[in-house]
């Protein structure tokens, strides 16, 4: 029989160990072993164990709550369900052993289980022939984990779980439908602490407001993408076209589009624009829309706005099958503080430091993760490999990297704590990125990491064994912040800022950048990339299609945000639609084209980004024209007979019978001016090109005379003789 001091426990909610006491237990009663079963039933007045077939045995009622006890002839375990007062046949939980292997459970402490989403979470299955939902969580300081949902009422005395080494928590309850709600309830041993927590590991979650995850079974995906990941494996994507669309899903249009109308609508319209890569801001689930997604409290699930994780899957696989490739923003950096998430999951900082000055990003309210404990860090890499295995998708670009790497990041004298070596590195977070970036290119080849990095870290796109971070590529910040600030100057000052135009090319190959203008630039206050353009209706526009030349023709891949390509003059909210109606308006939708048409060009020249990270690339024809804020460079292939000869003016003065020195003879054909017609210039331009002279000219053999556009980029091709 059971100890009083036993079954007040289990009533009361504050047992540490339910398997030691639910469930069937061979125990000794007059030098004999029978079978003892144990079960708390607070929904039923009476019940009976059934043995498969078998006559019903009464269990004794040994707590007015409802702690109920049978005694069996039997020396051995048997199969038994358990009949209520209602007449109800219930499965008994705690018959059913635990799921989880020893060596899970050393790999989950050492930090090394990069498949721990297989068995932590809720994962339906079939035990001893019986179907139900096998649920597992990660508490070590909790005195009680229970699954709470409807089926129980939310009562956390019902289901308690069982507590495996490491501080594992598991339990297998049968009989559960699909998209059941649940939670954890973790009680901890610390002041009594007791919150009802979603499911770190949880596939699907419920639509925000709500907060419960719900279970999910993601086994059974039919992809069609074979050809595509076959052809990503072998792809490097240094010396590949990558023109990004960054969207953020739910403003795209409104009202937000689910993920089968995104696969309609959205997928066209990037082949349409020519677009290599989409970008998705975070679409992990997140409880607060004006976070963007960057705070994240369901790291595995798609969120629930759009639709369920199978539609997510099939916009994915319609996007590889239209050769689009996806990006997704991930954000190990930090978690909100909502009650539901993470914080203080078992009453204790478990996924957070403990020290203030170590735990907490004060500018944006968060938590920063503890990248020294293994299991944290297991958590986090089990996450990045989820995305890229499960989901095929085809990158991850983390966010804020920078705020990973500086303890001081953010922080005043005195309000931070230097590593064991008195310096400002964040040594775990730089050991954290490391490794995610060794698994990542391990496990999912042809898959890139892009680092959002804002500071002069070396080596973060450089590979792991040769001292480097171990990124793909890295988002050319300096860039961004010099060409928005160059393009902002009314034209008549730009003269004086020649070097803000050239900067960029005194570092462009120390990383493999990408060129980024993203939500960051068009919102809080900071305009959107038309509005931010000087000068009449006019000039604005043809300042942004100079602007957006240039960014093509800069060695480095490319990414714009959404709105940017038509021209949206209003700065980035999230609860508006992109302005599509603007497309009413001749301007706009040839800005459009211009972008579309560039996005063509781009992949169609080699010249644009075989050779995007290396000096062979790229060579300098002029940069010294500051009076006449003009420049002009050569863009070269693989092979350095396959140039383009970009020139650039960025004043409204038209510059005729310019002369440029160019590498080859050969007539020069004009294969985009920025300022034509098509795109709503003035068609100023040089009839379709020029001949080259033999007329020497910085420092080369050769020559052209051209006209230079006002406020416009124009690019040739020879054609050698």
């Amino acid at each position: 029989m059971a100890l009083a001091g036993d079954i007040a426990a289990i009533v009361d909610a504050y047992h540490g160990d339910p398997f030691g006491v639910l469930g069937p237990h061979l125990v000794d009663r007059d030098g004999r072993r029978v079978l003892e079963i144990r079960a708390f039933l607070p929904q039923t007045r009476e019940a009976s164990v059934l043995l498969e077939g078998g006559a019903a045995h009464p269990m004794r009622r040994l707590h007015p709550d409802g702690f109920f006890e049978a005694l069996l002839d039997l020396d051995h375990p048997a199969p038994y369900r358990i009949r209520l007062a209602d007449g109800s046949q219930i499965e008994d939980p705690y018959r059913f052993g635990p799921w989880l292997s020893d060596l899970e459970l050393h790999l989950h402490g050492e930090g090394n289980w990069f498949r721990s989403y297989d068995k932590l979470g809720a994962h339906p299955r079939q035990t001893e022939g019986v179907a139900g939902v096998h649920f597992a969580v990660w508490a070590p300081n909790a005195e009680r984990v229970s699954v709470v949902g409807d089926f129980n009422r939310w009562d956390g005395r019902r289901h308690p779980m069982g507590q495996r080494p490491g501080g594992l928590w598991e339990l297998f309850l049968p009989d559960l439908p699909p998209a059941t709600a649940y939670k954890y309830e973790v009680k901890s041993r610390h002041r009594g602490h007791l919150e009802q927590k979603a499911d770190p590991y949880a596939f699907r979650s419920e639509p925000p407001p709500k907060s419960a995850s719900l279970v999910w079974d993601l086994r059974g995906s039919v992809w069609g993408d074979q050809e595509w990941m076959s052809r990503r494996a072998s792809t490097d994507w240094l010396r590949q076209p990558m023109s990004i669309y960054e969207v953020h899903l739910g403003s795209w249009r409104r009202p937000p589009l689910s993920y089968r109308e995104l696969a309609g609508q959205l997928v066209p319209y990037l082949v349409e624009m020519g677009y290599t890569h989409l970008e998705l801001l975070p679409i992990l689930e997140h409880p607060f829309d004006g976070s963007w997604g960057y705070q994240v409290t369901g790291y595995f699930a798609p969120t629930a706005r759009h639709g369920t994780p199978e539609e997510f899957r099939q916009f994915i696989d319609r996007c590889h099958q239209a050769g689009i490739g996806v990006i997704l923003d991930w954000v190990p950096g930090h978690f909100p503080k909502d009650a539901h998430g993470l914080a203080w999951f078992d009453g204790t900082p478990l996924y957070e430091h403990e020290d203030p000055r170590q735990a907490e990003h004060r500018d944006w309210g968060t938590l920063i993760f503890n990248y020294g404990r293994h299991e944290v860090r297991n958590f986090l890499l089990s996450n990045a490999l989820f995305w890229l295995r499960e989901y095929h998708i085809d990158g991850l670009r983390v966010d804020a990297v920078a705020s990973m790497l500086y303890l001081d990041y953010s922080r005043q004298p005195g309000d931070w704590v230097p590593n064991v070596y008195g310096g400002r590195e964040n040594l775990e977070a730089i050991e954290f990125l490391k490794k995610f970036n060794e698994l990542a290119h391990a496990e999912a080849p042809g898959a890139v990491t892009i680092a959002e990095e804002s500071t002069d870290w070396p080596g973060v796109s450089r590979p792991v064994y040769l001292g480097g971070l171990g990124f793909t590529f890295k988002w050319n910040m300096g860039w961004m912040h010099d060409m928005l600030g160059y393009f902002a100057r009314h034209p008549v000052h730009r003269q004086y800022h020649q070097n803000d135009i050239t900067f960029s090319m005194m570092y462009a190959f120390s990383e493999n950048f990408v060129l980024p203008i993203s939500h960051d630039e068009v919102t809080h206050g900071k305009g959107a990339v038309l509005a931010k353009m000087p000068g009449d209706y006019w000039q604005q526009f043809a300042n942004a299609r100079a602007f957006l030349g240039y960014m093509y023709g800069h060695p480095g891949k490319k990414l714009l945000f959404m709105g940017s390509e038509i021209g949206q003059w209003n700065e980035w909210n999230h609860d508006a639609s992109v302005e599509w109606d603007l497309l009413r308006f001749d301007s706009h939708r040839q800005l459009q084209r211009y972008v579309a048409d560039w996005n063509r060009l781009y992949q169609a020249e080699p010249a644009l980004w075989q050779v995007d990270h290396d000096w062979r690339g790229f060579e300098w024809i002029d940069f010294h024209d500051a009076r006449h804020s003009v420049i002009a460079f050569l863009r070269r292939a693989t092979d350095p007979q396959d140039f383009l000869v970009f020139a650039c003016n960025f004043t409204p003065v038209v510059r005729h019978g310019y002369r440029l020195g160019v590498p080859e003879p050969g007539f020069y054909r004009e294969i985009l001016n920025s300022d034509s017609q098509l795109y709503g210039g003035s068609d100023v331009g040089n009839s379709g090109g020029v001949t080259a002279e033999e007329h020497s000219c910085h420092g080369r053999r050769y020559s052209i005379v051209v006209t230079l556009p006002p406020l416009a980029v124009v690019v040739f091709k020879v054609s050698s003789q």
